[in-house]
Parts: structure tokens; sequence; C-alpha cells
């Protein structure tokens, strides 16, 4: 199983529809809740985020994969199908 790591900013739309997504995904699949989840708010880390390659919040790597990179306009179901993606990839390591 792989960590996954979340960039995201505070007051972000598509960042919290993320972390719904990601809430209910973890309801729905108890295996998904076992995945590791690395929350990281840009602002406050950005020595973190130097170096990985994205321009959009939320973002979500496994490792040095970038799995999901959110959109403007993005609607709550995309975001929700690209998280659950991300958390299939994570299980299958």
């Amino acid at each position: 199983m792989e960590k996954l790591t979340v960039f995201y900013l505070n007051g972000c739309p598509y960042c919290r529809n993320a972390r719904k997504a990601f809430a209910e995904l973890e309801a729905e699949t108890p295996e998904y809740a076992k995945v590791s989840v690395e929350w990281i708010e840009e602002n406050q880390h950005p020595e973190i985020v130097e170096g990985h390659d994205y321009y959009y919040v939320p973002t979500i790597y496994a490792g040095s994969r970038k799995l999901y990179e959110a959109h403007p306009g993005e609607s709550y179901d995309e975001c929700k199908a690209n998280v659950r993606a991300a958390l299939n990839a994570a299980v299958k390591g």
C-alpha cells in the first residue's frame, strides 16, 4: 500500500471537495481508510512543495507520481472519481 501526499490550500473550494470525497470514500470502502494520506498546505510548507510539478490544487501524489490534479470548473463528482482512482492506486501499491 502506497502513501498518498495531497497538496492543498486553505479556503480552496476544490480542496474542500477532495476532503469530502476522501471522507465519503473511506466510509464506503473501509480498505481506503487504511491508506496513509499526508495533507500538506502549500503556503505553510513551501520547502516540501518545491520540486513537485503542478499548478492547481488539490494535487495528489504517490511517491513522485502525480495521480491527480484538479482543474478550474471541476465538479464534485469528477473530483470524487479522481480521488477514488488515487486511492485505488495506493491500495494496489
